[in-house]
C-alpha cells in the first residue's frame, strides 16, 4: 500500500487556514448544526424505535456473525457482513442501516436530509446528513449493538454469480469492527476469521464477472486530508486489495437492487452513458503515445486492471477517467429508461448501500424491500420520487466543491513558505498551453500553465511561485534545468 505524505501544515499557518476553511463553508452555505426540530426529532426516534425483534415484527438474524470494514476512526457505518464458502460457492449476508425506520417521511428530519442530500467531509469536521445521534449511534451499525437493518441474502455460485437474492428487515449484531490496514494484515497472515478470509476469493471472481461485462475501475490513487493533532497533512495512497473486494459487495449488491427496480418498474437508478466512439479511440491513441498501448483484443476493464504503477501508467488512467463521465440518476415510476446502464459498471445499477450518508439510498432500500417481498410500495416514495435526482445533484455539487475547495487550501498551507524551491513532478494530462502535474513530494496536484508541449508521463522540475490559503491558489512554473 505504498502512501505518500506531507509534512504537517506549519503553526503559523494554521490560523489561516482554520479562517479559510470557515469561509469556504460560508461560501457553499453549509450548515453549522442541526435546527433545533430536527435534532429533537432525531433525539425521539433514537429513544423510542423498537429494536428488539419481537416488539418491532423483525427477523431475529443476530446469530449470523457480521463484521464491518471501513477506514480507520469510522462511527458512521452502513453497511456488515458475513461471507460464507459453501461447496458450490458461498453465501452472502450484506446489512444495510435501517435509516427508513427513523425518518419519519414528510417530517422534519426528511426535509433536512434532503436540504443536505449527503455527508460532506470537510478537514475541520464533517456535515453529517444526519444527526449523530442517529448516524454515529443508533442507525449505525456498531459492534456489539442490537440494529435494525435490510438484510441481503445471496446465493453464489463458484464464479461468485448471484444464483439466489432475498431482501429481508431484521435486527442484526456485529461482531467486530474492523478497518481496512488491519483487516488485510489479518487476511495476509491467516489469522482473520472466515468471513475475512473468504473475501479474495470473492474479489478475484467478482473483478472477472466485471471483466465479461465491460465493467472498468479506475483506481486512482486518493489524496486525503489527515486530520493529525492541531493541524492537517496530505496523504496519498493506493489502498489496500481489500478496499477493492469490499467495493464488489456494494457494485454486487447495486446491482441486484437495479434488477429488481427494473423488474418492478419502479425505482432510481445511477446510471452513465457508454463513451463517445471518437472519445475511445482519441484515448487508444493516448495509450500508444505513452507505451502502454490498450489492444483491441483486450476488454477496456482488464486492461485497466493490469496496468502497472509507472508515470506513464498514472497518465493513462488520468485520460481512461475522461470517459467516465455523464453519471446521474434517473427516477422512474412504470416505463423504465431507454439505457439504464452504468457503463463503467457494465450493468444497471443502483446506489442502496450508504443511506447514513447519502440520501437517495433511503428510497432504494424501501423500494426493493417492497418489491422483493411482494407489497405495494408506499405512496410516500412515489409522489417524492421523481424529487430526488435533483437533490442528489445539488448534493453532490456542493461536495465536490467542498472537497476541491479543501484540498486546495490544505495544499497551499503545506507549500506556504517554500516560495523559490524546485519541486519534481510528473505530467499526468496536457490541455491547451497547460498540464496537470502530480508532485512526488508533498502529494500535491497542480495546473501549471506553460507547460502545453510536455508529454504525459514524463517528469518535469517546477519552481513554486505562490501558495495563497485564502483561495487555494498554487501557482507554479517551469524550472530551468
Amino acid at each position: 500500500m505504498p502512501v505518500r505524505r506531507s509534512r504537517i501544515v506549519p503553526t503559523e499557518a494554521r490560523g489561516e487556514l482554520a479562517a479559510s476553511l470557515e469561509a469556504l463553508r460560508r461560501e457553499l452555505d453549509l450548515p453549522a448544526s442541526f435546527p433545533p426540530e430536527v435534532q429533537e426529532e432525531a433525539e425521539r426516534a433514537a429513544a423510542s424505535v423498537p429494536t428488539d425483534p419481537g416488539a418491532a415484527d423483525l427477523a431475529d438474524l443476530r446469530g449470523i456473525e457480521f463484521l464491518t470494514i471501513d477506514p480507520a476512526g469510522s462511527t458512521d457505518l452502513d453497511q456488515a457482513l458475513h461471507l460464507e464458502r459453501t461447496p458450490t460457492g458461498a453465501i452472502l449476508h450484506y446489512a444495510i442501516a435501517d435509516v427508513p425506520a427513523y425518518v419519519e417521511a414528510g417530517g422534519a428530519l426528511d426535509a433536512e436530509a434532503r436540504r443536505r442530500a449527503q455527508t460532506i467531509y470537510a478537514p475541520d469536521g464533517r456535515i453529517p446528513l444526519h444527526p449523530p445521534v442517529l448516524s454515529e449511534d443508533a442507525t449505525s451499525l456498531l459492534p456489539d449493538q442490537d440494529r435494525r437493518a435490510y438484510v441481503w441474502r445471496f446465493v453464489l455460485d463458484e464464479g461468485a454469480r448471484p444464483v439466489e437474492t432475498t431482501l429481508t428487515r431484521a435486527i442484526m449484531r456485529s461482531r467486530a469492527q474492523w478497518a481496512y490496514a488491519e483487516a488485510q494484515e489479518a487476511i495476509d497472515l491467516g489469522t482473520a476469521p472466515p468471513a475475512l478470509l473468504a473475501m479474495p476469493w470473492f474479489g478475484a471472481e467478482r473483478d472477472a464477472r466485471e471483466s465479461e461485462r465491460g465493467g472498468a475501475s479506475l483506481n486512482l490513487p486518493e489524496t486525503r486530508v489527515i486530520a493529525e493533532g492541531d493541524g492537517y497533512r496530505l496523504e496519498s495512497r493506493d489502498g489496500v486489495p481489500l478496499e477493492e473486494w469490499n467495493a464488489h459487495v456494494s457494485l454486487l449488491t447495486g446491482m441486484a437492487a437495479a434488477e429488481i427496480m427494473l423488474a418492478g418498474g419502479i425505482g432510481i437508478l445511477r446510471t452513465m452513458p457508454q463513451a463517445d466512439p471518437d472519445d475511445v479511440a482519441e484515448f487508444r491513441a493516448q495509450t500508444i503515445a505513452l507505451g502502454i498501448p490498450w489492444r483491441f483484443d483486450v476488454r477496456y476493464g482488464e486492461y485497466l486492471r493490469d496496468l502497472p504503477r509507472t508515470p506513464a501508467a498514472r497518465a493513462v488512467r488520468e485520460y481512461a477517467g475522461g470517459l467516465f463521465r455523464g453519471a446521474g440518476y434517473v427516477a422512474f415510476d412504470g416505463e423504465a429508461p431507454e439505457d439504464p446502464r452504468q457503463a463503467a459498471i457494465g450493468a444497471p445499477y443502483a446506489h442502496t448501500t450508504a443511506p447514513l450518508r447519502r440520501l437517495v439510498d433511503r428510497w432504494s432500500l424501501v423500494v426493493c424491500e417492497a418489491l422483493a417481498n411482494g407489497r405495494t410500495v408506499p405512496e410516500w416514495v412515489r409522489a417524492s420520487l421523481p424529487e430526488v435526482p435533483a437533490l442528489m445533484a445539488a448534493g453532490s455539487q456542493r461536495a465536490g466543491r467542498m472537497d476541491a475547495g479543501a484540498i486546495d487550501r490544505v495544499e497551499a498551507a503545506v507549500l506556504q513558505g517554500r516560495e523559490g524551491e524546485i519541486f519534481d513532478g510528473v505530467v499526468l494530462s496536457v490541455r491547451g498551453d497547460g498540464a496537470r502535474v502530480q508532485l512526488r513530494r508533498p502529494p500535491v496536484e497542480a495546473k501549471v500553465s506553460g507547460l502545453g508541449d510536455a508529454v504525459p508521463g514524463v517528469e518535469v522540475r517546477l519552481r513554486l511561485e505562490q501558495a495563497s490559503i485564502a483561495d487555494g491558489t498554487v501557482r507554479f512554473a517551469e524550472a530551468s534545468s
